[in-house]
């Protein structure tokens, strides 16, 4: 039993991994709100190598549709800009010689079911995850009847597996609400 104990732990701390990937990936999806996450990802030259911007500047949200990025070296500027205009954030950069201001334009109606429909992707790939997770948790504890394990203790094991993986679909399901709901608001 102590094996089976062992592999619904491992399998529990996996799928809180999963969820917090998953909650990672939703912060770079935009709900109408300016936030710094949704630079995440983008990339500048610096000094001919590439650098996460947030590590080449300074990125704040002074108010709820703006975004303010201060390069650490006003050389860098042009490099800060060019990135951003490369990335797919879809933000036009306004660059005054010191910072460059980023403009959130509100959400049309057609963007926010687009948004959406990128949550449910990322959610899709999260339960997929978890489910993954819960088979090779099931095939490991199965594998343990040729070492002496009973049945009875395996189909437990098997039906505490199942436990755990409705208890984090639900969870996931719960994300997708809150986030479906934070992006459809107006």
């Amino acid at each position: 039993m102590e094996e089976i104990e062992l592999f619904l732990d491992d399998a529990k701390d996996t799928m809180e991994k999963a969820l917090k990937h998953l909650a990672i990936e939703l912060t770079k999806i935009r709900a109408g709100k300016a936030s710094a996450q949704m630079l995440d990802g983008i990339q500048v030259e610096y000094y001919g190598m590439m650098s996460p911007l947030n590590q080449v500047a300074s990125v704040n949200t002074p108010d709820a549709r703006t975004i303010v990025v201060k390069p650490f070296e006003r050389k860098l500027i042009g490099e800060v800009e060019k990135a951003i205009r490369n990335s797919n954030v879809g933000l036009a950069p306004n660059n005054d010689g010191e910072m460059i201001r980023l403009n959130v334009p509100p959400l049309t109606e057609e963007r926010r079911r687009d948004l959406v429909k990128k949550v449910k992707q990322e959610v899709e790939v999260a339960k997929v995850n978890v489910r993954n997770i819960r088979k090779d948790t099931n095939d490991d504890i199965r594998k343990l009847v040729k070492e002496g394990v009973s049945e009875d203790a395996v189909k437990q094991g098997e039906e505490r597996v199942q436990k755990l993986t409705d208890a984090f679909i639900a969870r996931i399901e719960e994300v997708f609400a809150a986030k479906e709901k934070d992006i459809l608001m107006v």
